[in-house]
This record gives structure tokens, C-alpha cells and sequence, in this order.
């Protein structure tokens, strides 16, 4: 008898690798593979016309000595602090504002937050583009009008960087804001009620029984965000209206629109994959960071 249960519960795992080896097939082939042909040709001299010649060490070396590299890295970091932690604080608010029973129309209200994230990225920019516009836009109609002098949006990095945060924000607030709702959704409840007997304010409610409950998920949003933001494109290309070279002086210049203006503006594709490396240890470091904090923050609520 205890034969045929272990035979019956190979056959059972045989079956559940077979309906998962799909995913990894295709994992690796669209996948695993491109980051492991990009590190070998980050070690070539390799351009679209078929040059290959092994350099070894020299594009890490160039990448390290490139100020263009430290520029786009600082352009990267300035709109990734820009939008995320005040996308993922919105997202969280928004969340308990959307969780609450006294709302009306909750199930439409949770449609509508969704909608800029299913926008054209494209279209978003354009918008934004013409409402950010250095000559005859409406933000600076509107600063004229409170008798403030207009703002060169295109041309000082820091404004330009922060319109480029706002899009950013415009897109991805929502689609974190229905993943905090999910999580808020799991929390028994009779753990407020218990709070609300104790004499508990709301904001004490917040910080003591909501932000622990879901802190798997904060630090779940924290990752991706983190992902997401180190790897912007979109947004930075089309404000910039310059294409790769992101901006007269490459002040929206990202590590995204570093790695394609070498690759394709450039034709050098060991150098470029060599950025891509690079972006990858950076995204790895930071991501590996963040899990870190989450295991200390975990073992210390122990």
C-alpha cells in the first residue's frame, strides 16, 4: 500500500513540473538567456555591423571613468526619489480612503484610480508635455497669473525632473493604491474594534494595527517601485523631446536613455550592454538592500 502511495505522489509531482515547464522554458529563453548573452558581450567590442573584438575589462573600466554614466545614475536616482516615496505614501492614504464603509460608490471610485494606469504612456507625456510647455503652457498661464515669472521646465533640471516624477506618479499610484487595498481588505477587523474599545485614535489605529498588518506589502511595493523607477524611459524620452540624448545637456538623461543612445545612437553595443550590467548590480544591491531591512524589521517584531 505505502508503495503505491509513493508511487502515486511522483506521478503527482512529475504532473506538476510538466504544468509548470512551460513558464520556465520560456523564462529562459526570453529571459535568462538575453542577460546572459549581454554579459558575454559586454566584454566585446561589438557593433551592429558585425565587429567583434574581446576587450575584456575595458568597457567596465571606461563605464567607471564615463561622467555621462554619473550624470544619467544622478538623473536616475533625483526622479526615482522624486516619484516613488511620494507615489507610495499617496498609494498607501488613498488605499485607506477607498477601504473606509462609510464611502459611497466604493467599487466605482476603485475603477476610476485604476484608469491612468491603463493610459497610453505616450499620450500621458504629451499632456503633460503641452501643459509644461517653456512657451504658452498652462502651469506657467497659471503662474503668470499669480504674478510668478515663468519657469523654464525643458531647460532646469530639477523642475523638468519633477514634471517627469509627476507622470510617473500619475500612472502608478493607482495600480499600488489597489495592492494596498488588497492587503488592507485581509486585516480581521475585530482588531479595530478592539482598538476602538481601548480608546484608540484613528491615527493610532493607523500606525499600530494598519502599517504592521501589511508591512509584507509595503516592502513588496517598496521592491517593484524600486525596479520600476531605476529603469524609467518613457516619460524622460518623450518630455525631453530630444530623443536618446535626453535633453539639450542630458540633465533627463536616464541609465535607460544612457544604454540606448550608446547602443543604437552609437552603434556600441559592448559598451552598452556593459551599462546594462551595471544597472542590473545597482537594481540587485538596492532590491537586496530593501529585503535586508524587511527581515531585521520582521525579526524585531518577533
Amino acid at each position: 500500500m505505502s508503495n503505491k502511495v509513493h508511487i502515486s505522489r511522483k506521478a503527482e509531482s512529475r504532473a506538476a513540473f510538466g504544468f509548470l515547464s512551460p513558464f520556465f522554458i520560456l523564462f529562459g529563453i526570453f529571459g535568462l538567456l538575453p542577460i546572459i548573452f549581454t554579459f558575454y558581450v559586454s566584454f566585446y567590442n561589438w557593433d551592429l555591423l558585425g565587429t567583434q573584438e574581446w576587450v575584456g575589462l575595458d568597457n567596465y573600466i571606461n563605464l567607471v571613468q564615463d561622467p555621462q554614466f554619473y550624470q544619467s545614475l544622478g538623473n536616475t536616482l533625483s526622479i526615482f526619489v522624486l516619484s516613488s516615496f511620494p507615489q507610495l505614501i499617496a498609494a498607501l492614504l488613498l488605499a485607506v480612503v477607498l477601504n473606509a464603509k462609510t464611502l459611497k460608490l466604493r467599487t466605482f471610485w476603485r475603477a476610476v484610480i485604476l484608469f491612468p494606469f491603463i493610459t497610453s504612456t505616450v499620450a500621458v507625456a504629451l499632456v503633460f508635455g503641452a501643459m509644461f510647455a517653456d512657451n504658452g503652457g498652462m502651469m506657467n498661464w497659471a503662474l503668470a497669473f499669480l504674478g510668478v515669472g515663468p519657469i523654464p521646465w525643458h531647460a532646469d533640471p530639477l523642475a523638468g525632473q519633477f514634471v517627469i516624477a509627476m507622470m510617473v506618479n500619475w500612472r502608478w499610484t493607482g495600480y499600488n493604491t489597489l495592492i494596498f487595498l488588497a492587503a488592507l481588505q485581509a486585516i480581521p477587523h475585530e482588531l479595530y474594534e478592539a482598538a476602538e474599545m481601548d480608546g484608540a485614535s484613528k491615527i493610532s489605529q493607523f500606525f499600530n494595527i494598519t502599517v504592521p498588518q501589511i508591512r509584507p506589502t509595503i516592502f513588496f511595493t517598496v521592491v517593484t517601485s524600486t525596479i520600476g523607477g531605476l529603469q524609467i524611459f518613457a516619460e524622460p524620452y518623450m518630455f525631453s523631446g530630444t530623443g536618446y540624448s535626453g535633453g539639450s545637456d542630458g540633465q533627463f538623461r536616464t541609465m535607460t536613455l544612457f544604454l540606448f543612445d550608446q547602443a543604437f545612437a552609437q552603434l556600441r553595443l559592448g559598451y552598452s550592454s556593459a551599462i546594462a550590467v551595471g544597472l542590473f548590480l545597482i537594481i540587485a544591491i538596492i532590491a537586496g538592500f530593501n529585503f535586508y531591512i524587511s527581515k531585521k524589521l520582521v525579526k524585531a517584531d518577533k
